[in-house]
Formats: C-alpha cells, sequence, structure tokens
C-alpha cells in the first residue's frame, strides 16, 4: 500500500520490487483497457508474436487475445523498433511521439552494426528510395533489400534494408506481431499506416518522465539502459527540480516522479508467469530489484534470448515453457529451487488460467512441474 518516504531515504531491493511492480501492473490484475495498459507502461517488447499477449494477459483482468488482435488490424496497436532498437509493441497515440525522440538510438545502432556496409553511401537518397518503394506497397526485409540493390549494386542487401528500418519509421503490418505469426513480416511507412506525421518534438524529457512513472525509482544509467539514449544524466539534470530523490543500498541516487506509488516492501505479490522479453527484466542496469545474479544465466541465454520467466515473492525464481503435443497443450514450470506448497498451487492456477486464454483449440490442458534446477 502507498506510504510516505522522504527525500533521500534508503530504498532496499524490496522497496523497489514492490514499487516497479506495482506500475508495472504486476501486484494484481488491473481493470484498464488494452491502450491504457500499454501506455502505462510506455509498450511492450515484442522480438517474438506472442510475448505481448501474455504480458497483457498476466496482467489485465479478463484480457482477450482477439481484442489484441483486433486493435493491431485497425491500426490502434503497432509493432515497431523502438526502445534501444528492439521491437516493440505500442499505441498509435504513443508511436509518433515516442519515434522521434529514439531516431539518434536507431541511427547509432545502424552505425555500429552496417557503418562499414555503408560507407560512402548517401543516406539521404537510400532513406528516400527506401520510403518510395514502401509507398508503393508493404514489402519485406528481404524483398526490400533486393530491390535497393538494384539501385546500389555490390551493397549488401540486409544492410540496406537494416539502414531503411533505422533511418524511417516503419510499421509491421499485420498479421505479423499478431498471435502465433510467424511469416516474414511486411513493412509499411508509419505516415501512411498510421494516416498521419510523426511529431517533431525530439528532446527526451517527457519519455523520461514516462519511463519513471513505469520502471522507477531509477538511476539515470537504467534510463539510457531501457531506452539506449545518451547523455540522460543532462536530461536528469535539467527535469531535476520535478523530481524527487533518494538513494539504494549502495548509495547510487534515485530519481522518480512526485506522487509515484511506493508499495510496503512486504506487500503479498501472487505468483505471476511473465512472457519471454519481459521489460521488467531488461529496464536497469541493476536487475537484482527483480532476479539475483546467480539466475541471470538461467534466463538470458547466449543467443540474445530472454526466457519466459516465474514470479514468486516478486522475485524471478524460475522459467516455463507453452508446449504443444498431440492435441494436448501444456505449461511446464522449471523451478530454480524448491517451491513452498502453497505458490505450487497458485503456479499450477495461474497456468492452468494461461491454457484457458491462449490455447482454447488444444484438445487438453495440463500444468506440470521439473524437478528443481541447480543454479
Amino acid at each position: 500500500m502507498p506510504r510516505r518516504v522522504s527525500p533521500e531515504a534508503v530504498l532496499g531491493v524490496r522497496a523497489l520490487n514492490r514499487a516497479m511492480l506495482e506500475r508495472q501492473l504486476l501486484l494484481r490484475r488491473r481493470k484498464l483497457s488494452i491502450p491504457d495498459a500499454l501506455e502505462q507502461l510506455v509498450g511492450l517488447q515484442a522480438q517474438a508474436p506472442n510475448p505481448p499477449y501474455i504480458g497483457l494477459w498476466t496482467r489485465l483482468e479478463g484480457f482477450q487475445p482477439g481484442e489484441l488482435t483486433r486493435m493491431i488490424n485497425d491500426r490502434r496497436v503497432v509493432r515497431s523498433a523502438l526502445m534501444r532498437g528492439t521491437l516493440h509493441m505500442v499505441t498509435a497515440r504513443d508511436f509518433p511521439r515516442l519515434r522521434p525522440v529514439l531516431q539518434p538510438v536507431l541511427e547509432r545502432l545502424l552505425r555500429g552494426t552496417y557503418g562499414r556496409l555503408l560507407a560512402g553511401l548517401d543516406t539521404e537518397a537510400l532513406a528516400a528510395s527506401g520510403r518510395a518503394l514502401l509507398s508503393e506497397r508493404p514489402r519485406t526485409s528481404n524483398e526490400l533489400g533486393k530491390l535497393l540493390c538494384e539501385q546500389w549494386p555490390g551493397r549488401d542487401a540486409n544492410a540496406l534494408a537494416n539502414a531503411i528500418r533505422n533511418l524511417e519509421p516503419l510499421i509491421h503490418v499485420p498479421p505479423a506481431g499478431t498471435w502465433d505469426s510467424h511469416k516474414p513480416a511486411t513493412l509499411t511507412t508509419a505516415e501512411s499506416w498510421l494516416d498521419r506525421p510523426l511529431e517533431t518534438a525530439t528532446a527526451p524529457d517527457e519519455m523520461v518522465l514516462r519511463y519513471l512513472a513505469a520502471f522507477g525509482p531509477a538511476t539515470a544509467k537504467d534510463v539510457s539502459v531501457w531506452s539506449g539514449l545518451n547523455s540522460v544524466r543532462e536530461v536528469i539534470e535539467r527535469l531535476r527540480p520535478r523530481l524527487r530523490t533518494f538513494r539504494d543500498e549502495h548509495g547510487h541516487e534515485l530519481f522518480d516522479v512526485p506522487d509515484a506509488p511506493l508499495p510496503d516492501p512486504e506487500t503479498p505479490v501472487p505468483p505471476r508467469l511473465l512472457p519471454e522479453f519481459d521489460n521488467v527484466l531488461l529496464s536497469h542496469q541493476d536487475r537484482t530489484r527483480i532476479i539475483a545474479d546467480e539466475h541471470r544465466a538461467a534466463v538470458f541465454t547466449n543467443n540474445g534470448l530472454i526466457r519466459s520467466t516465474v514470479l514468486v515473492d516478486g522475485f524471478v525464481r524460475g522459467t516455463w515453457t507453452l508446449e504443444r503435443d498431440e492435441g494436448t497443450a501444456t505449461v511446464r514450470i522449471e523451478p530454480f529451487g524448491r517451491l513452498a506448497a502453497k505458490d505450487r498451487t497458485a503456479l499450477a492456477e495461474e497456468g492452468a488460467r494461461l491454457l484457458t486464454c491462449v490455447a482454447t483449440d488444444a484438445e487438453s490442458h495440463d500444468v506440470q512441474f521439473t524437478a528443481p534446477g541447480r543454479v
């Protein structure tokens, strides 16, 4: 529950955990619309099509997958490269104001990954050509790269296509991003898809405030880790008169928006199933507010995947998978250690609820636990 905390108070790991879970809609399921939830969360990472569906299911009362799919098809929710240059699902209201702020991030990432392959290229001419091709009709990245190679023969097609992705605001056209859709995405320009121009403001101040409201209290470095932006410290100093400050147990200065909730550190948290790539695992430099350092190797894989996780008492205590075999859909939970009987029961019930939501086509449902792993 909300409590008064004096400025410059020291916030322990549990206090930071409960604050983030409250703001991330994970202390209890909320009665919010999908757009309102996405805007509170400042989007959900959407590297794969299914995680945003599960991320909303675990946060909202009465979530229906078909409703999210309709919003994607109706252009009310979009999937595009945003924070950290990764795919995110955001509302059509948010995209025009978020994307211009993140343009420097996307351009920096482009230089870092493809700078050598694009050396000497007129990127303005390249961007204009990419815009023209995608304005004709949506195209896959492979198709776009081949067409650009006709104009710039000898160049790497993948580098050219990714240059357009980072230089131009593009949208993944559905069915890309909808439940269980794994075909290559077709891309189109944001302005043609949304039928409106992007905003012109590029100052990150408002984005930083929204990050703190969704993930704070946090350090300036945390903001940078979440967004990919450089020079966040300058923004924080500009905003300082509008912020409250704390310290963590290591003495790092934490920033927060006024009146944001700071629940009691002992607030009960029901067990939760989080999807792959959930932003609660990706949005801080120090992630011990949600996952112990010794457990990270079991969640963050060498090939860049972030596994689906189990929260018990608000912290990552295992991983889980959704499996299908001969008409049976199974949630398989792999705890890092022994679970209390009440937590095991609650997780089994949570798994059954998930299957009822996302595996309605399966003939039968099952929830299984593997033997506790040694992590």
